[in-house]
């Protein structure tokens, strides 16, 4: 019969051409969804865990403050409860084998003020006018210059260990939204 296969060495048909190169297409094909398709996946995973770590290195080796809130367990932690519906929120926390301080600024209303200061222990009366609380070396940290137009109080709340402390500072320059810094020092 023309073109049918011939039969082989131990006697069974030998495969046409055509069916020769459709197996070895299809084997190539399996090859290449086998080995291919999970070294794409290494790569992207690769890639994407690298850019992580950049983001977190930039994140941490930042110098100055951080646009945004600190996570809930930082807030938790140097009792610093920012008020809702506050803007211009930044944040920056250093660590060392002594002392963990979390600098915070926000701008508020004054009841978000009140709420605030209530929820550390402390109350407005406490502010002292002109009485920047927060230190020269702890404003040179984060670059904060309290040298607006004010008016400016500060308070220190002081607890006892391993509780934090909070130095806060708080600018009236707008009388409805006063803009607060706070430092919280904690000591382990």
């Amino acid at each position: 019969m023309p073109g049918a296969p011939e039969p082989g060495r131990d006697g069974a048909r030998t495969e046409d051409r055509r069916h020769m190169i459709r197996r070895r297409w299809l084997t190539a094909t399996i090859i290449v969804l086998l080995i291919g398709i999970p070294a794409g996946y290494l790569v992207i995973s690769a890639n994407q865990s690298r850019n992580s770590g950049r983001d977190k290195e930039d994140k941490y080796s930042a110098t100055g403050l951080t646009e945004g809130w600190p996570s809930k367990v930082q807030r938790r932690l140097y009792d610093v409860p920012i008020p809702p519906y506050s803007a211009e929120v930044a944040y920056y926390e250093t660590n060392n084998w002594r002392t963990s301080r979390l600098y915070v600024q926000f701008l508020t209303s004054n009841e978000g003020l009140a709420k605030f200061l209530k929820r550390i222990g402390t109350t407005e009366s406490k502010l002292k006018p002109k009485d920047l609380t927060i230190s020269k070396r702890d404003r040179n940290v984060v670059g904060w210059e309290f040298t607006g137009p004010g008016p400016w109080s500060g308070l220190t709340h002081e607890q006892k260990d391993p509780a934090p402390s909070q130095d806060v500072v708080v600018d009236r320059a707008n009388p409805e939204h006063p803009m607060v810094y706070v430092v919280s020092t904690t000591t382990p």
